[in-house]
Order: structure tokens, then C-alpha cells, then sequence
């Protein structure tokens, strides 16, 4: 691989008006020597985000945009990697900072693992006290368990990474993303890329900051969908399920149980759920070092949140998702044409 291969970043941006200049701000001062484009793929927003993007286009010729008018994530990577031209193909969200040397690494670390996707930590920070403690609760074990690009770990073959550095002969192999996976839609895909005798790579040295969700409605439903597609996964790649992926539930039912048991037999039945609820809380005070006291007391109600919704949405997946998935399955990206 040549030392700095011409670089393709790729970005699904939906109502992204408070974060994307920042975001493109970030990749553009990459310290990277090699030639690089940005793609950006523009759903339909209700915010100012497609005025926001034409001023980046008008202000830098390396970045352009595409269109993709049903708003879903898969299908927007899909047409932006379509568009782009580069070896490398970088993913990055609307609302995702890359740190400064973030593509140096990754290209890097391509060449000396020889993976075919790299990545790091999703490095959350907040803007306040609510998405700071979104931000301790999604980077602690008690509220992810042990996924190394939320936790951080050493460096090693990965199941799945965050965002991802790509080589494009593998997201060609591969037919780019399945269109049907609303979420969960880079598991699946890296799945595939492992399943084809590729390898997945993480490394603590790739970090993106990330802007968790601003309030616990959107949080709520960012991780019932999460685990509403995770179940999808499990159902289309039999064999990609842990017991990780079945903590959530578990706890709904055992919460659920424990209510219905407390109400009509015995106040005995409250137990577990009044042991849920210690367990946040003690595992929220080593996430919450160093925050403000509001932060602090907010993080037992993101963990709550987030894992409610997670194996809510695992438990309420229709089997009907898994059976649209299959019916998906076509090539949905082929080797881009030359472009003057």
C-alpha cells in the first residue's frame, strides 16, 4: 500500500444543522499528505443542514454531496461510497470528530495488520449536564459491557469497530451495506467482511469524539433500535449472538417479572428491581468522576434508559425485519466510475 493513498470520506448526515460544519472542520484539518474528498450524503432534513453542507461545498472543492432521499443510514453510505473514487474509504457520522491524525493511523494500521476495516474508540463527550452523562454511561462496562470501541482495550481482531477505515475492495466485495439494516447496519456488514476471511481490527490509537443523543426520548429510541436490529443480525448470521447481546433482555423480563410478582403474590417480587436499581446507582459513582453533581445524578437514568430500550426493542423485533433482510440481498455497490 502506498504510504499515502488517496483517502474517500464518506458521511450520512440527517439533521446534523448542530454539528456537521464542525465535523467537516475536523476532517479537512486532518494531518494527512495523501489526497483526499469528502462525500457527503444528504437525507431529507427539517433543519438547516442542506444550506449547511452547500456552504461546504462553495468553500472547499474537495467536498461534495450527493443525494439520498430516503434517509436511512446504510443507503446513504451506499450512494456516497457510489460517488467517491479512493483506495480508502473513511466513514464518518454527521456528528463525529475525528482527532487530528485519526486517518494517518488508520491508513497505517491497514498496511501493518493488513485488515480490511479499522477503528477505534467512540469517544463520547458532552455538551452538557445530560449528554455528559449519556457520555460516562456509554463509555462504562456497567452500561456497554465489555465492547472495546466504547471501553477502550488493547489493540487486537475486533467482531465489529466503530465508524471504520476501509479498504474499497472490500466494501465492493461485499456488495457495500444491506439497505435494510436501519441500524446495526456496520455489525452486519463487518460480519460479512469476517465471514469472507477478512479481518476486523481495532486500536486504542483511533478515537472520534461523539455527541450522544440530547435528550432521554431520542436516547430511548436510538437503543430500541439498536437492540431491534441487533436481534435482526442474530436471526439473518446464526452464531453472531453473546451473552452480552442478551443482558438487556434478560433484565427487562426479570424487571417485568418481578413487578407482576410483587403486585398479586408477594412484595418479595420487588426485589429485583429494587436490585437493578442499586446496581446502577453504585455503578453510576466510578462512571460519574470528575462531573458536576447534576451529571452525577443523571447517570443511573441514561443506564436505565439505555438498557430498557435495548432490550426492549431486542424482545419487540419483528421476525418479519430478518425475512426483508434476506430479501435484500443484492450487490448495492459496484467500482465507481472514472470521474474527469
Amino acid at each position: 500500500m502506498n504510504a499515502t493513498p488517496a483517502v474517500s470520506v464518506i458521511m450520512p448526515v440527517l439533521n446534523e444543522e448542530r454539528h456537521l460544519r464542525n465535523s467537516v472542520r475536523h476532517i479537512l484539518e486532518q494531518d494527512y499528505d495523501g489526497e483526499m474528498e469528502v462525500v457527503i450524503a444528504i437525507g431529507p432534513s427539517s433543519d438547516r443542514t442542506d444550506e449547511i453542507a452547500a456552504e461546504l461545498v462553495r468553500e472547499d472543492p474537495r467536498v461534495h454531496t450527493v443525494p439520498n432521499p430516503t434517509g436511512r443510514t446504510p443507503a446513504a453510505l451506499n450512494a456516497a461510497i457510489k460517488a467517491s473514487r479512493h483506495p480508502i474509504v473513511v466513514r464518518v457520522d454527521g456528528h463525529g470528530m475525528l482527532s487530528p491524525n485519526y486517518i494517518a493511523t488508520a491508513v497505517r494500521l491497514l498496511a501493518e495488520t493488513g485488515a480490511q476495516n479499522v477503528g477505534g474508540i467512540m469517544h463520547a463527550e458532552g455538551e452538557n449536564a445530560w449528554e455528559e452523562a449519556v457520555a460516562a454511561a456509554m463509555t462504562s462496562r456497567i452500561g456497554v459491557g465489555n465492547a472495546a470501541f466504547h471501553t477502550g482495550g488493547e489493540a487486537a481482531p475486533a467482531e465489529t469497530v466503530y465508524l471504520g477505515v476501509f479498504r474499497r475492495e472490500a466494501l465492493e466485495q461485499q456488495g457495500g451495506y444491506n439497505v435494510e439494516f436501519v441500524r446495526a447496519q456496520d455489525w452486519e456488514l463487518n460480519f460479512r467482511i469476517r465471514e469472507a476471511g477478512g479481518l476486523i481490527w481495532f486500536s486504542p490509537e483511533l478515537k472520534v469524539q461523539y455527541r450522544p443523543r440530547p435528550s432521554v426520548k431520542a436516547l430511548a429510541k436510538q437503543y430500541k433500535d439498536y437492540g431491534r436490529w441487533r436481534h435482526v443480525v442474530a436471526r439473518f448470521h446464526s452464531g453472531s449472538i453473546n451473552l452480552r447481546y442478551l443482558a438487556p433482555p434478560t433484565a427487562v423480563c426479570a424487571i417485568a417479572a418481578g413487578i407482576v410478582v410483587g403486585v398479586a403474590l408477594t412484595p418479595w417480587g420487588f426485589v429485583v428491581p429494587a436490585g437493578y436499581l442499586a446496581a446502577i446507582v453504585g455503578g453510576s459513582l466510578p462512571a460519574g468522576k470528575g462531573l458536576s453533581l447534576k451529571a452525577r445524578a443523571l447517570i443511573p437514568v441514561a443506564l436505565a434508559t439505555m438498557h430498557m430500550s435495548w432490550g426492549y426493542g431486542f424482545l419487540t423485533s419483528p421476525r418479519a425485519l430478518a425475512k426483508k433482510v434476506i430479501a435484500s440481498r443484492r450487490p448495492a455497490v459496484r467500482e465507481a466510475e472514472p470521474q474527469p
